[in-house]
């Protein structure tokens, strides 16, 4: 018998109990519909991540105070050590650094027609729009005369204009911090975060920021190297040079943050949990391979007969073996088609939703139709190995 002859044979099979064969194929469907669905969820997220990270730029590494973990007593993070004008100065002087940016943040509770709205307040220079990218959905950025006049603007992304205004008529409202009035000159882009949701957050002058704390100190500080190949001389320099400058007094060092390393890092991260997720799913493509296996037992005890009168005909061992591991074979394989078109719109939604790329790779979609072949073999030998061990006389005596 051909191969042509004997998926023929199974077809028949498989058509001639359709809800059977269907509801054989469910345990298959979810199975390998979850797994894609969640690999592709995976991916998506990481190039998602990717993509803000580049956004920032790769050449850009940040610069923090690690307490001394030996230390019972260590520092709280309010009480980290900020960064003085002279030490702005110092990293500045750096050959290899491009652009030192300087950043200030606090949460302030803004009242908006007596609803109190938790937002976060940003104070920058002009470099910080050197190194990020930022995409005005209305009017327009910080210019250079806002940040050398110290001018009470400020730009605030959608998140905050839906928020504190509903989305309606943004530009050039008034919002007061801290007792002092801003107008709004621009609204961008949010950045993102989980499933599309983002933080209200507003953007000032930093040339402001001693007017609204009191304090002229910088919080926050990230280099922009000249060239990506300079990240870790740079990184060491400033470092070493913040060390050497800082109080005796001060339990801890300061480091850099590679924003390339913690991007593959959380890549990292990203991947062992869609494994351990994809793991757990999987057990569903157990069950129904069980399930397939089951209802092929089945039909080999039903087919006896048939067996017996194809064995007496000529067909020999392999025949029948051949012919009941296609059978299998067919209903893993359309189960799983099935599931990798239910897991490709489940990925699909959940990117829409979560506002991420959705990554449907052609490498899971051919991974998951082997797979489901596979499967197919496996728990379809021990069926079609029985069917083929049958003595005809004894299975033409079968009732």
């Amino acid at each position: 018998m051909s191969w042509m002859e004997s998926i023929k044979f199974a077809l028949s099979s498989i058509l001639a109990h359709k809800l059977r064969s269907a509801l054989t194929m469910l345990g298959i469907i979810i199975g390998v519909g979850s797994i894609v669905t969640i690999v592709a969820i995976g991916q998506g997220g990481e190039a998602a991540l990717k993509s803000q990270f580049a956004a920032s730029g790769n050449n850009t590494i940040e610069i923090n105070f690690i307490p001394d973990s030996d230390d019972p007593f260590a520092m709280i993070t309010d009480e980290l050590p900020v960064f003085t004008e002279d030490n702005i100065f110092q990293l500045r002087k750096i050959p290899e650094v491009k652009h030192v940016i300087t950043t200030n943040s606090s949460m302030e509770m803004l009242m908006v027609n007596e609803q109190s709205i938790s937002t976060q307040v940003l104070g920058v220079t002009d470099e910080f729009f050197a190194v990020n990218s930022i995409e005005m959905k209305r009017g327009r950025k910080l210019n250079e005369a806002d940040f050398s006049q110290s001018n009470n603007v400020i730009m605030i992304n959608d998140g905050a204009a839906q928020e504190l205004f509903k989305d309606s008529k943004v530009i050039g409202q008034i919002l007061e911090i801290k007792g002092q009035p801003f107008e709004v000159i621009g609204v961008y882009k949010s950045a993102g975060g989980l499933f599309g949701l983002s933080t209200p957050e507003i953007i000032m002058p930093l040339t402001l920021w001693p007017v609204l704390y009191g304090t002229d100190d910088i919080q926050s500080v990230t280099l922009q190297v000249k060239d990506i190949s300079q990240l870790e001389l740079a990184g060491t320099k400033a470092a070493k040079m913040l060390n050497d400058a800082k109080s005796p007094e001060l339990e801890g060092k300061y480091e850099v943050l590679n924003l390339e390393e913690l991007q593959k890092s959380m890549a990292g991260i990203t991947k062992i949990m869609t494994m351990i997720i994809g793991g757990i799913a999987s057990i569903s493509l157990l069950v129904g391979g069980v399930g397939v296996m089951n209802i092929m037992l089945v039909s080999v005890t039903e087919r006896t007969r048939e067996i017996g009168i194809r064995k007496a005909l000529g067909a020999t061992r392999g025949n029948i073996l051949l012919q009941f591991l296609i059978e299998s074979m067919m209903l893993t394989l359309f189960g799983g088609t099935i599931g990798i078109t239910f897991g490709a719109a489940g990925a699909y939604f959940v990117s829409f939703i979560a506002k991420w790329p959705p990554l449907v790779s052609i490498e899971v979609i051919i991974g998951a139709i082997l797979f489901s072949i596979i499967l197919g073999i496996i728990f379809g030998i021990m069926p079609a190995n029985k069917a083929a061990k049958m003595e005809p006389i004894d299975a033409l005596r079968y009732e």
